[in-house]
Formats: structure tokens, C-alpha cells, sequence
């Protein structure tokens, strides 16, 4: 067989294969199923805290999943410490899915993280909300149902989030 002929029948497959990767992808796009739906309810303890997110209906709440050894999450961390501190009426909720404790908490101790975080080394939590990829920030609103969702690190001080957070 002739590499113009063997070429020929690979491009098919090659197509084909590219076609079903695209309409097979994870659902990190702008509109996953559970935006306008009810937020998962879940409790995650660790030897520290425990969060009830039952516990904060009637409140806005930022429920932020990320880890450690994140670099994205690293690098989103002191915008979701900026935002706590200038809008304190939003509630962030930050479950880590560190497996390490000691490494957790070290680096909440270096950093001064002051919002609320406990450690979900289970997953329990992100897995309710089909977040596999970190970070990943869902906006829950008073009546306990996610509004939004944020794919990535975001600038939680930028104009055009203070505003959207503002308005809810």
C-alpha cells in the first residue's frame, strides 16, 4: 500500500476520533447542568471544622473547591482573601481536597487564611457538584440555588465580579 492511500484512510479516523472528543468532553463549559439548580447539600468534617452548607441558606455563598498542590488555587487564594475582607456579607466556603493534613495546614499558617476552609480528603463534596479539575467556585444564592460557576482561577477583586456579587 502506498503512503498516499494509507494516509487516505487515516484521516477518516483521525476526523471521527475528533469529532467524538468534542462531544464527549467533561462539562467545564459556561453551562453546566446545575447552574439554576438546587446546590448539592453536604457536610465535610476534618479534625479542625466542620461545614454544614445547610447551614449558610439565606446567605450568598462563594463555595470555592481547591487544594495545595493547586497552582491555579495558589495563585487565586489572595483574591478570595481580598474579596472576604471587602465584602464580608459573602460567605466563602473553600473545601481543599488535600490528602495531606500537615501540608494543609501549613499552608493555611503561612498564608493567614482567615475564610472558611475545612479539608475533604474523601472528595465527597466536589464530586457532588461534578468538579474534578481545581479550582472551581460555584455561587449559591440565598435561596440555595448555584447561580453561577467559575472554571479556573479567577481575580475575585475585579470590577466586573465585585459588581456581579454586588447585584446579588
Amino acid at each position: 500500500m502506498t503512503n498516499t492511500v494509507r494516509r487516505f484512510h487515516i484521516f477518516p479516523v483521525i476526523l471521527l476520533l475528533t469529532l467524538a472528543n468534542c462531544f464527549t468532553g467533561c462539562d467545564r463549559g459556561g453551562h453546566p447542568s446545575k447552574i439554576d439548580g438546587p446546590a448539592p447539600g453536604f457536610t465535610v468534617s476534618d479534625n479542625i471544622r466542620t461545614v454544614h452548607l445547610h447551614d449558610y441558606r439565606g446567605h450568598i455563598v462563594l463555595l470555592n473547591f481547591w487544594a495545595t498542590w493547586c497552582a491555579p488555587c495558589i495563585a487565586e487564594i489572595p483574591s478570595l482573601e481580598a474579596l472576604h475582607h471587602k465584602m464580608p456579607q459573602i460567605t466563602i466556603l473553600a473545601i481543599s481536597v488535600d490528602d495531606d493534613a500537615t501540608a494543609y495546614q501549613q499552608f493555611l499558617f503561612q498564608h493567614q487564611i482567615d475564610l472558611i476552609t475545612v479539608r475533604d480528603p474523601a472528595q465527597k463534596a466536589n464530586l457532588l457538584y461534578g468538579t474534578v479539575q481545581f479550582p472551581e467556585t460555584y455561587v449559591i444564592n440565598r435561596k440555595g440555588m448555584i447561580v453561577r460557576k467559575f472554571i479556573g482561577a479567577q481575580d475575585w477583586t475585579s470590577p466586573d465580579i465585585l459588581d456581579y456579587l454586588g447585584k446579588l
